[in-house]
């Protein structure tokens, strides 16, 4: 069997870092707090939607936001170019959280959740035409807090998936199964109180370990086919730490897959036909934490690969250097890893090779 490496996953830092050993009973009252302040935000009108951005952010806080927002700075653009339109689209807006975990990395201190955002459409958002109709947006955010409010947010919303419920697809069809993502299978992904460390450092190390382990290409072998990748991925050191019954909730446009094999044939086998070269770790992540049975990690982006072959998403290769903006969220359960979650910005890897979602879907 292929050792799996061991190397530093984390951002690299220049000079000495202070690292935060977060008591548990802080990151209780933070991933309380948050979820409060996240609330507010999401359940304003347009009248008091500053009053509450300003109550949970920094005044000069930054949001990496997914495409097309992408970068905001400030609580002036938070309001205006991401929330205020949200609440023009969705007045009845409501936010129903599925996990929220928390912990501190490297010197900063964070809460991260996966939640869904459900309100009436009934004005057009991004291009997209309004249909009168329920839309459950899939949002999923890293939030960095600092004197009890958020200085930086990382937030990805399905954009894809919010296209597909507007009862519009403009793209090639997805090879697993699209649909709302479930909340664990534990059902406590919003109210557990983690009081032991050990379990958290736990399931960070096997988190981060079969990370490391997708460092092992098999399809860069000589002479590799897609059949003999396909082999070498279900005999993957990877299999050691996935659960039999194992839930991968891919981004719209991938989907949804069951089981090592369901994994492989309908996500990890075509991303890694197209993307032969790509490096994972060029920057690292800016986020590793875990909370109990649950942990967290995710770059900035994440990945960078060159667009090699048309396998993965089924667009002819432009062989265009890419980046992914790219989150993990894991399960822990049973002693292995029984759930993950993947928020990956599509519209920003369709928009790199040259097609824009939001135009394809424009009245």
């Amino acid at each position: 069997m292929t050792t799996i490496e061991n190397f530093k996953t984390g951002i690299k830092k220049e000079g000495s870092t202070e690292v935060i050993n977060l008591d548990p009973k802080i990151n209780i009252a933070n991933k309380k707090e948050i979820r409060i302040l996240l609330k507010n935000i999401a359940e304003s009108n347009l009248e008091n939607i500053n009053k509450n951005i300003n109550d949970a952010y920094h005044d000069d806080a930054e949001i990496r936001a997914f495409h097309p927002l992408n970068d905001l700075k400030g609580v002036s653009e938070i309001s205006e170019i991401l929330w205020k339109p949200l609440i023009n689209a969705f007045p009845d807006l409501e936010r129903r959280d599925n996990l929220i975990l928390g912990g501190a990395f490297q010197d900063k201190i964070f809460v991260s959740t996966i939640a869904h955002l459900t309100g009436t459409f009934v004005n057009p958002w991004l291009n997209v035409p309004a249909h009168g109709k329920t839309i459950h947006l899939r949002i999923c955010e890293a939030h960095q807090i600092k004197d009890n409010k958020i200085i930086q947010s990382h937030i990805l919303i399905d954009t894809l998936d919010f296209i597909r419920q507007a009862g519009l697809w403009p793209f090639n069809k997805s090879l697993g199964t699209e649909g709302m993502w479930p909340g664990p299978i534990t059902g406590d992904g919003t109210t557990f109180e983690n009081m032991d460390n050990e379990l958290s450092i736990n399931s960070m190390n096997q988190a981060l370990t079969m990370q490391r382990s997708l460092n092992i290409k098999p399809e860069t072998d000589p002479g590799s086919t897609p059949e003999y990748v396909r082999d070498k991925l279900l005999n993957h050191p990877q299999k050691d730490f996935w659960h039999p019954k194992m839930m991968w909730y891919g981004p719209c446009g991938i989907g949804t897959a069951r089981g090592l094999k369901g994994f492989v044939d309908h996500h990890q086998l075509p991303f890694r036909l197209t993307f032969k070269e790509r490096d994972y770790w060029k920057i690292g992540h800016y986020i590793e934490i875990a909370d109990g049975n649950y942990s967290m990690t995710s770059g900035w982006h994440s990945i960078e690969c060159i667009h090699g072959s048309s396998e993965w998403l089924g667009y002819e290769a432009t062989n265009k250097s890419l980046t992914m903006r790219v989150m993990d969220f894991y399960l822990h359960h049973e002693g292995l890893i029984r759930e993950n979650w993947v928020p990956i910005d599509i519209a920003h890897i369709l928009h790199q090779i040259g097609i824009d979602a939001f135009n394809l879907v424009k009245k």
